[in-house]
């Protein structure tokens, strides 16, 4: 080997990217350390394996005809890749063709989606902290006029003795009760997760019968788990807590939609090399929840996560904002993805290393 060459491949050795080169066949040349661990595999058992056997993306081969077409690097963004073992990530990668001794080559690089996570979790994670401080503010002006207010009520009460100006002052006290728990919602739960190993499908097959209940046989749902996800630590009830209120705003959405067949989907998969927050993490649950309704306003997207807002008047907008809370005190992360037609919410829960 020529010192060129050794240099270079001592090179992409070293980098972070994740490399694989393929020859003129599309079959695998090369791999670097960085990429085998993200596929799982070394580059021993890859070698001259066409690369559709080691990485495809999930609506379509990768396009390497399309980087042969216009013989300059074929680029895209936030795909699903497919690996080898049916494991899936979320990634961006680049295709270049490149000539070297009288041969074409193709240099795949491949981005997992970690610095635009770790910026977007430190934003959205900045602007929660925020909200929670001023609702903590608000949550203390609240409360204080309305211990006045039920203790003044208990007060009168006792002093009362015609039945029917008691029934009022129970109105009070039901009321401030009322909102005094409300605004204990709105702050989310204090109390830590009781961490117990969980078979996650489980948990699900819990929030799958109670969603078949409430439907009433009206709405398609369909399981699609991988049976070989392994037990994770969580607490239980809270993950029912949280499931349940994702399937019921997407049971109420594809309830009040036109579509012919309505349908919410239950899925699970293994995503490999996820940062969450600022943590990598070599192996995470997803769970996915997705509906065939209308689809989110756009005018509450940016902000659906927050306390209080819902896309329904007599919603109270409590909901998701609890489920944030669960999977944050699990140290996992919850996003949405949402288009007339399709809705995703993709919970990530990180197992424990």
């Amino acid at each position: 080997m020529s010192l060129t060459r050794a240099l270079s491949q001592s090179l992409l050795d070293n980098l972070t990217i994740n490399i694989i080169v393929l020859n003129h066949q599309l079959q695998v040349n090369y791999i670097n350390p960085s990429a085998e661990v993200m596929l799982a595999t070394s580059h021993q058992r890859c070698l001259n394996l066409p690369i559709n056997e080691i990485i495809t993306e999930q609506s379509q081969d990768i396009t390497l005809e399309e980087a042969l077409k216009k013989g300059h690097p074929c680029t895209k963004l936030d795909a699903h890749l497919i690996l080898h073992d049916n494991q899936s990530i979320m990634a961006d990668y680049v295709i270049t063709p490149i000539q070297a001794d009288n041969e074409t080559y193709y240099l795949i690089e491949i981005s997992t989606l970690e610095a635009l996570k770790i910026s977007r979790d430190k934003v959205t994670h900045t602007q929660l902290e925020g909200n929670k401080m001023l609702l903590r503010g608000l949550a203390h002006e609240i409360k204080n006029p309305l211990g006045g207010i039920r203790g003044a009520a208990q007060l009168l009460e006792r002093e009362l003795t015609d039945n029917i100006f008691k029934e009022y002052t129970r109105i009070f006290i039901e009321e401030a009760d009322r909102i005094s728990n409300l605004v204990d919602q709105m702050l989310g739960t204090n109390k830590l997760p009781q961490l117990e190993i969980t078979n996650i499908h489980e948990i699900l097959e819990r929030v799958y019968q109670l969603i078949a209940a409430e439907s009433q046989g009206h709405i398609k749902l369909i399981k699609d788990y991988d049976p070989s996800i392994p037990e994770l630590r969580i607490d239980a009830q809270q993950m029912i807590q949280a499931l349940l209120n994702i399937s019921r705003n997407a049971l109420q959405a594809v309830t009040e939609s036109n579509v012919d067949v309505p349908c919410i989907r239950f899925k699970t998969r293994i995503i490999r090399q996820l940062t969450i927050g600022t943590a990598r993490h070599k192996m995470v649950l997803s769970i996915e929840i997705i509906d065939n309704g209308p689809g989110i306003p756009d005018a509450i997207k940016d902000t659906l996560f927050y306390p209080l807002v819902s896309g329904r008047s007599e919603g109270t907008g409590l909901g998701l904002s609890i489920t944030q809370n669960i999977i944050t005190q699990h140290k996992g992360v919850i996003e949405c993805h949402s288009q007339p037609g399709e809705t995703t919410f993709s919970l990530f829960l990180p197992f424990k290393e």
